[in-house]
């Protein structure tokens, strides 16, 4: 025999509560503010990551389709509307994404590029938002430069509206 649900009873539906109920409180937030030291020293930590990035030569394996003039492009993959080329500090960290996609018996054919080359040439030459991904088989290692300003030249970062900039009296 199942036993039935039972119902509260009618005495306790019709109880007015005891007590008037507070909205909840809000959490502290644990994001730094924007202007915080903690905020200044991670941006500083960056302009120096990416000063460094710039100034390295890097692997850039060429992918199956065609770029420019007929030739190999550039691996790239596309994330979210974002196309990010793919780009190794040295053959190790490649092979590593090779070995995670499945692909380490496979000849890979790439190119040395200057991290600076890659930023300010290859990803504008994409003709969609660009930006690129290094050592990205390497988790929380590998680094992301994507597609604003600062890493990427203007007329090729999403933050940057061309219109406004010249609107505002700035250089178009």
């Amino acid at each position: 025999m199942t036993e039935a649900p039972m119902a509260p009873s009618r005495e306790h539906q019709e109880r007015e509560p005891q007590h008037s109920e507070q909205p909840p409180v809000p959490e502290p937030s644990h994001e730094p503010a924007l202007d915080s030291p903690e905020v200044a020293a991670r941006r500083r930590a960056f302009a120096a990551l990416l000063g460094e990035f710039r100034r390295t030569s890097v692997l850039v394996p060429l992918g199956d389709g065609p770029g420019p003039d007929e030739e190999r492009g550039l691996l790239t993959a596309d994330l979210n509307g974002i196309r990010f080329i793919l780009a190794f500090s040295d053959e190790q960290a490649l092979a590593r994404y090779a070995v995670a996609r499945g692909e380490a018996g496979r000849e890979w054919t790439y190119q040395t590029v200057l991290g600076a080359r890659l930023l300010d040439v290859a990803v504008p030459a994409a003709g969609v938002p660009c930006g690129v991904a290094l050592d990205c088989a390497d988790g929380e290692e590998g680094m992301v430069f994507p597609p604003v300003r600062g890493i990427v030249p203007d007329e090729a970062a999403l933050d940057f509206d061309m219109d406004a900039d010249r609107d505002a009296g700035g250089v178009a």
